[in-house]
């Protein structure tokens, strides 16, 4: 028999859980189980890849700790990557046996979400523990201590009996009104996935590759270089409201354009022109949507950088300095 761990808390020294799971790791290898312990806190950029350690396991703890409120993200990760990514054939097998302290309110229904969650991914319960402790120190009262070793015991029982249960209503609503797209993959290849989602190096080359191949159909389309050389010049000439004591320098990266568009203000002239210029007193990343609203009259600079809808850095009296010196109508 192999049981598997899954620890979702901080991992810090007085977290109640930690001495809960250690008790009852130590009862369960008493009892000849295969044991193995997944500290999710520790393998946070690879939990996408955990579904796969379900393969082997007859039988899974979900413990986690309430420090104030719900299960945490760490245990919220796994339980996704396992509608994601699971073998559900295989899961629908797997007896879980929920554990959540809490150091606060809501370890009852921190209990009840991991147990409706893991009959909604198809898996099996079993009865599990949850209480509200202050300090760690409590749970070494030996009341506590046999009840944790009488929990991993009927575990252990329930496992090894193959103990049935009735029929969930929540598994009867999954089937109703399940409107989650499948990507109608094998096992494997969900397995494969999560791989793949896991891979930093492996995503990052992903997104290069898209970047590359839209810029590509934008030229294949009409829509690169040609209009690198022109477009929003004449809006923001015309826009231009001279001030005889500014001089400024802008850089603008729109987005799907290859050459950034560079103003130079100088007193009352303004110079528009797409080229690569080393620097600027501000530079600006945006949309071409977003400019276009800009242009129109329906956004300031200002505002858009407030709302987060536009990036900027370098001289913010320059940057304060952009909607006077260029008035959209």
């Amino acid at each position: 028999m192999k049981i598997n761990i899954y620890y979702g808390g901080r991992g810090l020294i007085d977290d109640p859980t930690l001495f809960v799971i250690n008790k009852m790791q130590a009862v369960l290898e008493e009892l000849h189980v295969n044991v193995e312990r997944y500290n999710l806190c520790e393998l946070k950029n690879t939990i996408t890849t955990l579904p796969q350690t379900l393969k082997t396991a007859d039988g899974v703890i979900l413990a986690t700790t309430v420090e104030w409120y719900g299960i945490g993200g760490y245990m919220q990760s796994f339980l996704d990557a396992c509608w994601l990514y699971a073998d559900k054939e295989k899961l629908s097998k797997i007896y879980m046996c929920p554990i959540v302290m809490a150091t606060t309110y809501g370890e009852r229904e921190g209990k009840l979400n991991l147990a409706n969650a893991w009959e909604i991914l198809g898996g099996l319960p079993c009865s599990g523990i949850c209480g509200y402790i202050e300090d760690v120190e409590l749970l070494e009262k030996e009341d506590y201590i046999r009840l944790i070793e009488k929990k991993a015991e009927n575990m252990y029982r329930t496992i090894n009996q193959k103990v049935s249960s009735l029929p969930a209503s929540n598994q009867a609503v999954k089937q109703k009104v399940n409107i989650t797209k499948n990507a109608d993959l094998t096992p494997q290849e969900s397995e494969q996935l999560s791989k793949y989602a896991a891979d930093d190096a492996y995503v990052q080359k992903q997104k290069e590759d898209i970047s590359e191949l839209a810029s590509m159909f934008r030229d294949m389309m009409g829509i690169g270089d040609k209009d690198d050389t022109s477009e929003f010049i004449k809006e923001f000439e015309q826009a231009f409201h001279a001030d005889a004591g500014t001089d400024a320098s802008y850089i603008f990266n729109i987005e799907g354009k290859k050459l950034p568009l560079y103003i130079l203000v100088e007193g009352p002239e303004v110079k528009c022109v797409y080229k690569e210029a080393p620097k600027a007193d501000v530079e600006i990343s945006i949309s071409r949507e977003k400019l276009e609203s800009i242009i129109k009259g329906n956004m300031t600079f200002q505002r858009a950088f407030m709302a987060g809808e536009v990036k900027m850095k370098g001289d913010f009296k320059a940057l304060r300095s952009l909607d006077t010196l260029f008035v959209f109508a």
